[in-house]
């Protein structure tokens, strides 16, 4: 029942833990260790629930302006954090006197400091769909308040967006000596440019005459790539050519031969 809040939690105090990492190291202009750092965290959280506490992450709006107060060393990081627990603990009484207004006055500089303003204008700088993803994962952020299905959102059309871009880079060059046919296939063939593959070859241009497929250039990433190119020689042959397959690197002879398919 709590595995899913237990990876939403996990999920959004990674990415705001890296995400200020990478402001603090463009603030700073030095490299940190993200992997050190969710670690880190990681760990402090655990010890933090075995006496009751909850989990945490870093704390962007706090960090940003330690770094521009001048803090740099780990001393300052430390001195925040036993002043912050000096504050909820000791002095919590005086602290809860404070008008909520006041604190929101407060974080709302906080972020309109931390808030890249030039971010806005290079949304028209940037190519569109990156801008798309942008706009998609801050709309969903805001409209379901919850920062792990913004995140969700942007990644998922990241990833088809490369997708798409990625399929149509394949090229198939056609040259005629003679021997025969040849096609040059260069790029990357996976499961989004497997048709592109397949339309590339018209078995009504080739009227049975050799045809030799050169796959130095190219990769074979799964097998929905191998079937497609099974596909094309099965095609090839039926009209009566003789296909020579050359070129296929190791990946795709594995794939080839996992399948037990008669390529080559």
């Amino acid at each position: 029942l709590i595995a899913l809040p237990a990876l939403a939690i996990a999920m959004v105090g990674l990415l705001e833990s890296m995400m200020t990492a990478s402001v603090v190291d463009e603030l700073t202009d030095t490299p940190s260790s993200k992997n050190r750092e969710c670690s880190g965290i990681g760990v402090a959280n655990i010890a933090a629930s075995l006496f009751g506490g909850i989990a945490g992450c870093a704390m962007i709006g706090q960090t940003v302006g330690n770094v521009r107060y001048g803090g740099r060393g780990r001393l300052s990081t430390l001195f925040a954090g036993a002043f912050l627990l000096i504050l909820m603990v000791l002095l919590k009484p005086w602290v809860s006197q404070v008008p909520v207004a006041a604190l929101v006055a407060i974080m709302v500089m906080v972020s309109a400091s931390t808030l890249d303003w030039g971010s806005a204008r290079a949304l028209l700088r940037h190519p569109k769909l990156s801008s798309a993803v942008m706009l998609a994962t801050v709309v969903v952020t805001v409209a379901t308040d919850n920062l792990a299905a913004g995140v969700g959102v942007g990644v998922l059309l990241s990833g088809v967006f490369f997708t798409f871009k990625v399929s149509r880079l394949l090229s198939v060059e056609k040259t005629q000596d003679n021997a025969g046919l040849t096609y040059r296939v260069s790029g990357q063939v996976f499961f989004a440019s497997a048709d592109l593959l397949i339309d590339a070859f018209d078995v009504r241009d080739i009227e049975g005459r050799p045809v030799r497929i050169e796959l130095t250039n190219a990769h074979f990433w799964d097998i929905t790539a191998v079937n497609a190119l099974d596909k094309v020689c099965q095609r090839l042959r039926k009209h009566g050519s003789t296909v020579e397959v050359t070129g296929l690197n190791e990946h795709g002879r594995a794939l080839v031969s996992r399948l037990d398919i008669g390529i080559e």
